[in-house]
């Protein structure tokens, strides 16, 4: 919130709203005035969030859409040009904590990951459909997977017997691809977690679309404004950071954090979940 540099009067775009928990704090700093535009692909996680910020009335806009047209929802809202932005990546602790949306391996539920339940391609789709080099490419790219040759390998094994429907067929799998050595020891985060980030990431096309959303958000800043992008793995750090230093070069924006900032201590014992966050900002010229 400090990083927005907020005030009355200003228009800030929640460009991944969710349940609306940023946009609740950003509205008590911008209002008497000001605007929150709030656009998420996630419908179901929409209806929580106008449900929540029902108060805000026409101080918040929401759009069921996808940030990489975030310059053209701006522009049929007639919004010029915004006096902030931030980007929380990744999935909700909303979309996390149903089991029937498939991004976890801690509840059973259908293999589907998509945020957008509109979209045509699923989680189920890619395990049951790729070839074993593209799902072991996808592990690869994706979630840098030690073992992605060994998953790949036994998932296309596996499903030659029955179809991988669900989040625990799926963690089951990645569990017995591990060398022997490796099953029962004690891991820091489960050994499925890297596969469920990989097909996630795919099935949602999120790295592809984030470069060239950033690119267009740093565009729709006006002059002092500020982006600000949470991440939580690396390979979305990476995309934050090498945008804004092409932004940076091309003399369109100051880069405030040369570091990303983590969480410390006391916010990781409060929120095990904010662990491998790190916030990038940077101020357009």
């Amino acid at each position: 919130m400090n990083y927005l540099k907020l005030k009355p009067g200003q228009v800030i775009v929640d460009a991944t709203i969710g349940t609306g928990g940023h946009s609740a704090r950003i509205l008590e700093s911008i209002l008497p005035g000001g605007r929150v535009i709030g656009i998420d692909r996630d419908e179901e996680s929409l209806e929580v969030c106008r449900a929540r910020l029902a108060g805000a009335k026409d101080a918040l806009i929401l759009v069921h859409g996808n940030f990489s047209s975030l310059d053209t929802i701006l522009d049929s809202l007639g919004v010029k040009k915004a006096d902030g932005i931030i980007f929380d990546l990744g999935i909700s602790s909303y979309q996390l904590e149903d089991s029937q949306r498939g991004f976890s391996f801690r509840g059973d539920g259908p293999l589907d990951m998509r945020m957008d339940r509109s979209s045509y391609i699923s989680a189920y789709d890619l395990v049951n459909n790729l070839n074993e080099e593209e799902i072991s490419t996808i592990l690869w790219n994706f979630g840098q997977e030690r073992w992605h040759n060994r998953i790949a390998r036994l998932l296309v094994e596996e499903r030659q017997r029955q179809p991988i429907s669900t989040t625990a067929q799926l963690a089951n799998i990645v569990e017995r691809s591990l060398p022997a050595r490796y099953r029962n020891r004690f891991f820091r985060i489960h050994p499925a977690t890297r596969t469920f980030q990989a097909m996630r990431i795919a099935v949602n096309r999120e790295l592809e679309i984030l470069e060239a959303a950033l690119a267009k958000a740093i565009g729709c800043l006006g002059r002092g404004a500020r982006i600000c992008v949470i991440s939580f793995h690396s390979l979305e750090d990476r995309a934050a950071k090498l945008s804004f230093r092409r932004a940076h070069s091309r003399g369109l924006v100051e880069i405030i954090t040369p570091k990303p900032l983590e969480p410390r201590g006391p916010e990781v014992a409060a929120n095990p979940r904010c662990r491998s966050s790190k916030l990038r900002v940077a101020e357009r010229l």
